[in-house]
């Protein structure tokens, strides 16, 4: 079994903290259209506008759930490194590999939220498609 340093936690720190701020990002982003979309339904109640902040509600939900299995990710990372500073050897491949298992199921939520926002682009495309017909 490879040996795990001080160091092999401390790599995913970056690629955390990016993750994180792209998701608050999306988050913010998400948020500012459903607002946008609230403003647009009560004057126009459209089924559209329905639709589309269902999507946006459910990645909302995704969202948060990816920046918490995100938080998981650094907070595990670091009581690996915890782990192996006090030499605790036996937990440490553990305890990073869980690391490593809250990261890919933060990249999968992530997958999800690309194929929902994708999903209400073309409920809007299929909208104008309509008007232009």
């Amino acid at each position: 079994m490879p040996e795990v340093t001080l160091n092999t936690p401390a790599l995913l720190f970056p690629t955390i903290s990016l993750l994180l701020l792209a998701y608050t990002n999306r988050y913010i982003a998400i948020s500012n259209r459903i607002r946008a979309l609230h403003s647009q339904y009560k004057t126009e109640q459209s089924n559209i506008i329905i639709l589309q902040i269902s999507i946006l509600k459910q990645r909302i939900f995704l969202i948060r759930n990816m920046q918490l299995l995100g938080i998981a990710t650094m907070f595990i990372a670091a009581f690996s490194m915890f782990l192996i500073y006090y030499n605790l050897v036996e937990w440490v491949h553990a305890v990073f590999g869980l690391s490593l298992i809250c990261m890919l199921m933060s990249l999968a939520l992530c997958a999800v939220e690309v194929y929902l926002s994708n999903k209400a682009l073309l409920i809007q495309i299929k909208d104008v498609e309509h008007l232009v017909s």
